[in-house]
C-alpha cells in the first residue's frame, strides 16, 4: 500500500536533491561492496561526489586514513571522454565488477549512445548510467545542457532498463535495485531539489507502477514520472476541489512499463493524461499510447504532456515550468480545457 508524506499531504513538503541523495546511498555502497565501482566523466559533483578523496578519509598525498587504497581506486575519473567512460564501464563488467557511470545526461546518452548501445547493450552488460541534470530543471545552463530527450534513446535499446524516481526517497532506494539487477540500467536525476511525496515504507521496484492516488470516482487517470508525479499530486488535489476526481499513477520504471497497473487505472476511467519533464515524442506518454492502442482499453480522450518538439532555454525552473506548461497551474487547466472540449 502506497501512503504518501504527511507533510506533503499538510501541504508543506521537504524539499531534497535527488541526485546528491543518490551520490550518498552510492557512496555507501562502494564501502559495503566489494564490487562495485563509480567512474565519472569529470563530474563527480554532478551526484555530490567531487570530494571522494576527503570523504574517504585520504590526505593531500592520497594516503589513507581511514579507507584502504582499495576502496579509492574504485571510484575512477575518465576526464572529458564520454565514450570512453561507458567503454571502460562495459569492460569493467564483463570482468564481474558493477560498474556506476555518471555524467550529465546531456552527454551521457547524449554524446555516447552508440558506445552504450554496441559496448552495453549488445553485450548485455550490467552497467548502471547515471544521467544527471535532466529535464528543464537545469535553469540557467540552457538549451544544450537540458536534456529532453534521454528517455527516447535509451527506452529503444534493447536490454536497457529506464528509471525515473519522484524524490529523493525514491533516489536513494533505487541504488540497490539497481545493484542488484543483472540488466543494463540508466536513472535521470534532475539538478534541481524536488518535493518529497514518498515515504521510506513505500514500496519500490524495478518495473512497478504506483496508484499513489486513488478515488472510486476518478473520471481521470494522471500518469507521471519523475520529477512530475509531485506536479501531478497537486493537480489532482486542485481538481478535486473542482469536482474533478483524478487517479495518480507514479511510474518510476518507464522500462519495462507495468503494464497491469497502468491499463486498471485507465480501464476505470474515462480519461488518460500523461506528463513528463521530456519531449512528448519518444517518452512515457508515447509508450502509454502504444500500450493502450495494443489493449482492450479505449479511454474517450488521451492527451500527453510535456514539451512539444523544442528545445530548452535559460531561466529558472519555475519559469521554465510555465513556459512549457508544466507547472501545477498550467496542466490543471489543460486537463479542465480537455474535459470541457467536444
Amino acid at each position: 500500500m502506497y501512503k504518501l508524506d504527511n507533510n506533503f499531504i499538510k501541504g508543506h513538503p521537504r524539499t531534497e536533491s535527488l541526485r546528491y541523495k543518490f551520490g550518498d546511498a552510492l557512496f555507501d555502497e562502494i564501502l559495503n561492496q566489494d564490487n562495485v565501482v563509480v567512474i565519472f566523466a569529470d563530474l563527480s559533483s554532478a551526484i555530490g561526489l567531487n570530494d571522494i578523496p576527503g570523504r574517504l578519509g585520504h590526505n593531500d598525498l592520497g594516503k589513507s586514513v581511514r579507507h584502504t587504497t582499495r576502496e579509492f581506486n574504485r571510484f575512477i575519473e575518465v576526464g572529458v571522454a564520454e565514450q570512453n567512460l561507458v567503454g571502460v564501464a562495459s569492460g569493467l563488467a564483463h570482468m564481474g565488477q558493477i560498474p556506476f557511470t555518471v555524467s550529465y545526461a546531456a552527454f551521457s546518452p547524449g554524446r555516447n549512445w552508440e558506445q552504450i548501445r554496441t559496448s552495453i547493450c549488445l553485450n548485455n552488460q550490467p552497467v548502471k548510467i547515471v544521467g544527471s541534470h535532466a529535464g528543464l530543471n537545469v535553469g540557467p545552463d540552457g538549451a544544450s545542457h537540458q536534456m529532453l530527450e534521454d528517455i527516447a534513446l535509451m527506452q529503444v535499446l534493447p536490454n536497457m532498463v529506464v528509471l525515473s524516481p519522484g524524490d529523493a526517497i525514491e533516489a536513494k532506494k533505487m541504488v540497490k535495485l539497481m545493484i542488484n539487477d543483472p540488466r543494463p540500467n540508466y536513472i535521470r536525476l534532475p539538478r534541481a531539489s524536488l518535493p518529497t511525496f514518498s515515504t521510506p515504507n513505500d514500496p519500490l521496484e524495478i518495473g512497478k507502477a504506483y496508484l499513489v492516488r486513488q478515488d472510486d470516482n476518478a473520471m481521470v487517470t494522471i500518469i507521471s514520472t519523475g520529477s512530475m508525479t509531485g506536479n501531478a499530486l497537486l493537480v489532482s488535489g486542485q481538481l478535486f476541489k473542482q469536482g474533478i476526481a483524478c487517479e495518480v499513477i507514479h511510474v518510476p520504471t518507464i522500462k519495462p512499463l507495468d503494464k497491469e497497473t497502468i491499463l486498471s487505472s485507465c480501464g476505470r476511467t474515462k480519461i488518460t493524461i500523461t506528463i513528463e519533464e521530456h519531449q512528448v515524442n519518444g517518452g512515457l506518454g508515447s509508450s502509454i499510447a502504444s500500450l493502450i492502442l495494443s489493449s482492450d482499453v479505449r479511454p474517450t480522450k488521451f492527451k500527453m504532456i510535456g514539451v512539444n518538439d523544442q528545445f530548452g532555454q535559460s531561466g529558472t525552473m519555475d519559469e521554465l515550468w510555465r513556459h512549457y506548461g508544466l507547472d501545477v497551474d498550467s496542466i490543471t487547466n489543460s486537463i479542465r480545457h480537455l474535459l470541457t472540449s467536444n
